[in-house]
């Protein structure tokens, strides 16, 4: 068995990182971004700067070759020189041609950086969105940066290079950043909080977790989930919920419930139909757990999702 739930979140999240641009700063500067409405990232190629957050009381130092993920809608600031008014990025960036720009002294490079952002679905995006940490901040020096570093050299090289697919390319890499960015945050943030990520990361629930993941149609009790973790049934139960924040079987329903929202807005599946693949014996119970989950009928939610447009931008 190969289900991978850490790759079910990002799948059913729609998850797809875009390199948007960057820019090179010499001597003093500053640079100030507007609260995000997506989750940025950053790489510095060259150079060291202060990231400050707005509401965050210190400023963080960012090294050659560190990578960092925001996810806090909040301004911040970018800076050589944090004593210094930053330029509003926005009128940086006015123009959408530029795609690289220039801060401070021109005639230095003292300071290379690249950036993007990860467009999430605008319905299920929520799901990884609500429970990533409003900053993961990956050190060059740190175990987990290898790989990181690789990927930014390759990005660097597509980006300068102008090769045959270069944005193709890019794009991929920029993918593979972002889950780089999260598994080091998994390896390497210690206690994660009670939630998703703390479930997806526990060694000792993994096999529960496939097994459901894998089969959520199957009428799973809570000591063949045990039986699969290797625990007893009060053990095994008690764990869960620590690292989870929920049950198991109220896990399975929530990931069950997750499928069906996205099966009635995307696709023409029968409700009947739907209902026996996701191990309900009748239509009208799982009519019932979905509205006391959701809040409305099957029906209802799919007419609704289709009469109000989602847009996710870039």
């Amino acid at each position: 068995m190969t289900t991978d739930p850490f790759s079910d979140i990002l799948k059913f999240a729609n998850a797809q990182s875009i390199i948007s641009g960057g820019f090179t700063a010499g001597g003093s500067w500053a640079i100030r971004f507007p609260a995000p409405d997506k989750i940025k990232f950053f790489a510095l190629v060259k150079g060291t700067c202060w990231l400050s957050i707005d509401g965050q009381a210190e400023p963080v130092f960012v090294e050659t070759g560190d990578v960092f993920l925001l996810s806090a809608q909040r301004s911040f600031v970018l800076a050589g020189d944090l004593a210094i008014a930053p330029v509003d990025a926005t009128q940086v960036f006015a123009d959408p041609s530029i795609k690289f720009a220039r801060l401070g002294d021109a005639s230095k490079e003292d300071c290379i950086q690249i950036g993007g952002h990860v467009r999430l679905d605008p319905s299920s995006g929520g799901l990884l969105a609500d429970v990533l940490p409003s900053l993961i901040h990956v050190r060059a020096a740190s175990p987990q940066a290898t790989v990181l570093q690789w990927l930014l050299d390759q990005l660097v090289r597509e980006r300068t290079a102008e090769l045959p697919g270069a944005n193709v390319a890019a794009s991929q890499l920029a993918q593979l950043m972002f889950v780089q960015i999260l598994r080091a945050y998994l390896d390497s943030s210690g206690p994660l909080p009670t939630g998703l990520l703390r479930a997806i990361s526990d060694q000792r629930i993994a096999p529960a977790l496939r097994l459901m993941h894998a089969y959520p149609g199957h009428g799973w009790q809570l000591e063949e989930l045990a039986r699969a973790s290797a625990m007893s049934r009060t053990t095994f139960a008690l764990h869960f919920k620590t690292v989870a924040g929920v049950a198991p079987l109220t896990y399975l329903t929530n990931w069950r419930m997750l499928l069906a929202e996205r099966a009635l807005r995307e696709e023409n599946i029968p409700v009947s139909t739907l209902a026996h693949s996701l191990g309900y014996g009748s239509e009208s119970a799982f009519s019932n757990a979905f509205k006391r989950m959701v809040g409305v009928a099957p029906q209802r939610y799919r007419a609704n999702s289709r009469t109000t447009p989602q847009v996710a931008s870039d």
